[in-house]
């Protein structure tokens, strides 16, 4: 097994594609790429000082109360989430896989930016908000379904209630009153409670998932992380394995991370900047 390449001091985009020109590339991508769509992510520099409450799995599954907060709060979050677009990023990464360049890409995503940029093979880690699972019957439905059921149970909320901070990447928005009133949805074939299907904090990411996601880093020549602190572990393991398995990593992110002491070259920059630059010297 052959040891990283050094990381490099302050380097420059010429240090990245040298590093990466004539490897198939995995790239694990986190909500740093689509901070530029619109949805901030949870400790990026313009979100590091912000406290948030994400839902705990615990607490979603055994109270009520916790579920009905969430869907309240998301039903005012989820037309941010549906309006945002691909950026620059997105679309890059969608040229490198068609011109043969990434092997996959596995985002701990849940906003399907990296698809409708035009992606093809992509694991989504964590999940992704447009679908929703019963966790009575297992039934699965879509998030429009649930979204207008939302609205039929509570035929104001959709108007009245205002959102007073900023959409969380997992489509959350700070809202305080009137949740006590908020009338949650339930599956229509059991009225067992509903729950996106996204993994919560707390909640293990899916054995079949992550061996999915393992694999597209064992095929690949070189791991290139983008927009991700690489703080919460379910990511983090694929730099690991990346390591373990003599695979050099590449990182292009605004800020340290977790990984740079893993990284062959560590590129801080914005992401509509450096990938399309980056897709564009690799010959995408």
């Amino acid at each position: 097994m052959s040891a990283p390449t050094p990381l490099v001091p302050a380097p420059t985009l010429d240090a990245l594609v040298d590093l990466l020109r004539g490897r198939r590339l995995a790239v694990l991508a986190g909500a740093g790429i689509s901070t530029e769509s619109g949805i901030p992510d949870y400790r990026g520099p313009e979100t590091r000082h912000v406290e948030r409450r994400p839902v705990q799995y615990d607490d979603f599954v055994r109270d009520p109360a916790a579920r009905r907060r969430y869907w309240a709060r998301a039903s005012r979050g989820w037309a941010r989430v549906t309006g945002a677009r691909p950026n620059d990023g997105h679309r890059a990464l969608a040229r490198l896989e068609a011109a043969g360049c990434v092997e996959g890409v596995v985002t701990q995503n849940v906003d399907g930016l990296h698809q409708r940029a035009g992606s093809r093979r992509v694991v989504e880690l964590h999940g992704a908000l447009d679908r929703v699972v019963c966790l009575g019957c297992g039934g699965r439905l879509t998030r429009e379904t649930v979204q207008r059921q939302i609205a039929r149970r509570n035929p104001s909320w959709l108007d009245v209630a205002t959102p007073t901070g900023r959409v969380a990447p997992d489509g959350d928005v700070e809202i305080e009153a009137g949740l006590a009133t908020f009338d949650p949805p339930v599956c229509p074939a059991c009225a067992g409670p509903l729950k996106p299907d996204v993994v919560f904090f707390g909640e293990n990411v899916p054995k079949p998932r992550v061996a999915a996601a393992s694999d597209v880093v064992s095929r690949a020549d070189a791991l290139l992380v983008v927009g991700s602190s690489l703080a919460v572990y379910s990511g983090y393991r694929f730099v690991r394995q990346a390591e373990a398995e003599g695979t050099p990593v590449a990182i292009v992110t605004l800020g340290e991370t977790r990984g740079h002491r893993h990284a062959a070259v560590a590129l801080d920059a914005r992401l509509g900047d450096a990938l399309p630059a980056l897709a564009d010297a690799l010959g995408a």
